[in-house]
This record gives C-alpha cells, structure tokens and sequence, in this order.
C-alpha cells in the first residue's frame, strides 16, 4: 500500500482566492501562513477556512524495473507553465492565466517599450527581487505569479488593487489609494478581470 506524500494546506480567502501555506496559527486578530519563503499575515476576518491540500499517494515501486532511458521530458508550453506558477503560487489559474493574455499574448519573448520581459512581462528590478531570470519562461512565470499574490496579500485580497499595483506599481496605488487615474492602468484592470470572469472566475 503507498503512502501519501505529505500534504500542505490552503487559507481560503473570503474573495474565493486560496494562498498555500505549509502550516499556519493564530495570533489574536491574524493568521500567519507559515512556507518555506517565510511568514504571510492575513487578517483572520479574510480567511473563512483553512484546507488541508489534496495529494496522490506516491505509487508503489515497480518489480525489477527497467533501467529509465536518459532521455528529457519535452519543455512545457507558456500556458502549461503558467498553470504550474499558479498552483505553486495558490493563486486561481485564471487570475494568471488572465495576466498572461494580456502582458505578452502567452509570448516568451515579449519586450515592452518599457522594459518589461518575457510572458508576464516583469521588469529588470522585480525579477531581480524575486531572484528570477525574466529571460528564462519558467522563472518569469513563477516570479510574476508570486509577484501577484504578493500584491494580493498586500491589499487584503482586492483584485483591482493589486492588477493596478502590478501594471503601475505599488507606489502610484497607494498615492491614489486606489486604482490610480491612469487610462492604460484602467483600461488594464479591467481587461485582466474581463478575462478572469470570462473564464469561470468569480
């Protein structure tokens, strides 16, 4: 009989969003959401349950088997990657998958005028804070779904305010307290949220 790997869990937020957390407690009035990158705060009115994460057991080994053949697994496509970082990251994939379409088009090598790189199009000093290669698909996609839930951390879950932050920066949300007056940062916002809706998301 195989035994299940050992299992995480997830805080669900009470906007639908579920952060992974290895383990979390109860200080007074928050949760601290403990992972191996550290300690997220939440306030506990943000978090309606805390799910244990589901895992297979791992199979049971083969009788004599056969030596595995070197050879390497094809590279995963942007949007099989993007589904990837937002497991990882326990964000919904829409959410992502919404940022995805509308920073590159799912293009891994999309450079905007600005300097953005790569499928979620991070720029230079984001990617260097979050130790990632932007050049490189799989670190730009798990850097930008971790940006992102930094963001959504940072702003008690509104959506709006943290696709703003990631478009335009914290500095220019937290100037405005709020979606700042920009028309592509609008127009941004609400294109991301479209395609998240348009989706499944809620």
């Amino acid at each position: 009989m195989a035994a299940p790997l050992a299992a995480g869990e997830f805080a669900v937020l009470s906007n639908g969003f579920r952060i992974a957390a290895d383990r979390h407690e109860r200080v007074g009035d928050r949760i601290l959401l403990h992972t191996e990158k550290g300690i997220t705060e939440l306030p506990a009115s943000q978090v309606v349950a805390i799910e244990k994460e589901e895992v297979a057991p791992a199979p049971a080994p083969a009788v004599a088997p056969e030596p595995p053949k070197a050879v390497a697994p094809p590279p995963l496509s942007p949007r099989e990657l993007v589904d990837e970082a937002a497991r990882r990251a326990g964000l919904p994939r829409e959410i992502v998958h919404s940022v995805a379409r509308a920073e590159s088009a799912y293009r891994p090598d999309a450079v905007s005028p600005k300097g953005a790189i790569g499928i979620m199009q991070l720029m230079p000093a984001t990617a260097a804070a979050l130790n990632a290669d932007p050049r490189d698909p799989r670190q730009n996609v798990e850097a930008g779904a971790m940006y992102l839930r930094q963001l959504l951390v940072k702003y008690d879950g509104d959506v709006a305010k943290a696709l703003a932050a990631y478009n335009a920066g914290p500095g220019a949300v937290d100037r405005y307290r709020g979606v700042p007056p920009y028309r592509e940062t609008q127009q941004y916002v609400e294109k991301v949220i479209r395609g998240y809706v348009a989706q499944g998301g809620r």
